[in-house]
């Protein structure tokens, strides 16, 4: 069999699936990427790690006899290296595929299409929501890096979807910071919480498109699906009970004050040049319409930035991890942020002003 594809037709959707992949896998075939011809003159693309799976479709004339499996980076190297415009003939063998373009030619192996593992879309009960895809990948992006990283509490490792009456919210934590973001959504639901996978989310984030055009979101006991222009991802969800983040958000703060965005992140990060590398500590001494951010470093080595704020409580010396407080002024889009204390041994409350769907929780940490 013997099929013609624009190079450029192909490099995207392959940029697209590939992301989940596992170079080496346990399952050889988990390393490949189905590839099969549709009715409705496209190709149709499946990756998946038994996990996590994204299907698309590229459209482009092929035989809808078509299936076969190719080795998922190796396809994606060759496409993105040959000249834009290219033609690119596939030739299929039994067991092997004969890749030509220009003076170019390539003889990959494949395994058989049908032993590649689909995931399926369960017929349990779902909730069925739409959100516009630019808002809900602006909202993955300001909750994400409070995701854990391959911590013990594996509920940590990903983020709480909840839908509640006519909001979806969003949270993420690895028990030292905790971010909670929120979006209206057109229809009530009854609540239902679900924690999606943290390869999942930053699979989400890449594919999102800056447009309005809405992302249908299914959400069952076991599996999320997503599905928004041509591609469809369906994730296993993560088994265990969120955190009630509830008793983590703090209420009644009333040491406030409001600061330009910009100028903390450029301060902060200046000062964390001399933090201790290992707990990249910082200090913020909050005084009467001032700020200083201090940090020290094992060769006694110090740096102080102070900033002017409209503040006239109580003076309170706090201590933070600096990457934390990086985090959410690198990550959220607002010109201002208040910053809300108890006293110093309580967390800090970072929220965006006249917007309650925003909320980033910060422990403290001795210095």
């Amino acid at each position: 069999m013997n099929i013609k594809i624009n190079r450029d037709v192909l490099l995207k959707p392959l940029s697209n699936v590939s992301g989940i992949v596992e170079k080496r896998h346990a399952l050889p075939i988990l390393s490949n990427l189905l590839l099969e011809g549709q009715d409705n003159n496209s190709l149709k693309f499946t990756a998946t790690d038994l996990e996590v799976q994204i299907t698309l479709n590229a459209k482009t004339e092929v035989p809808t006899d078509f299936s076969i499996t190719i080795a998922a980076r190796k396809l994606f190297d060759i496409t993105r290296s040959l000249p834009e415009g290219s033609t690119i003939d596939l030739q299929v063998e039994e067991s092997k595929v004969v890749l030509k373009a220009g003076k170019s030619k390539f003889n990959l192996q494949t395994l058989p299409a049908k032993d590649y593992p689909v995931m399926k879309l369960s017929e349990e009960e779902k909730k069925q929501i739409r959100v516009p895809q630019n808002q809900l990948k602006a909202i993955l992006k300001q909750v994400d890096f409070s995701m854990a990283q391959q911590d013990i509490r594996y509920y940590l490792n990903g983020l709480l979807f909840e839908v509640d009456g006519k909001k979806l919210n969003i949270v993420g934590t690895d028990g030292h910071r905790l971010s909670f973001t929120s979006l209206e959504l057109k229809e009530p639901q009854e609540k239902f919480q679900t924690i999606i996978p943290r390869k999942t989310i930053l699979e989400l984030i890449k594919l999102l498109d800056e447009t309005a055009e809405e992302v249908e979101i299914q959400l069952t006991k076991n599996q999320a699906y997503f599905s928004f222009q041509e591609i469809n991802l369906i994730s296993k969800v993560i088994d265990g009970k969120f955190p009630d983040y509830h008793r983590v958000i703090p209420v009644g703060h009333e040491n406030k004050f409001d600061i330009d965005r910009t100028q903390l992140l450029l301060s902060m990060q200046r000062a964390s040049i001399l933090s201790n590398e290992k707990y990249r500590g910082i200090r913020m001494v909050i005084e009467k319409s001032q700020l200083k951010l201090i940090s020290n470093n094992s060769e006694q080595e110090q740096a102080e930035e102070e900033l002017d704020i409209t503040y006239d409580g109580p003076s309170i010396d706090i201590g933070f991890n600096v990457t934390y407080l990086i985090d959410v002024l690198t990550n959220i889009q607002a010109e201002k942020l208040s910053f809300a204390f108890n006293d110093s041994s309580s967390s800090c409350l970072i929220t965006i002003p006249k917007n309650d769907d925003y909320k980033y929780v910060v422990m403290p940490m001795r210095i």
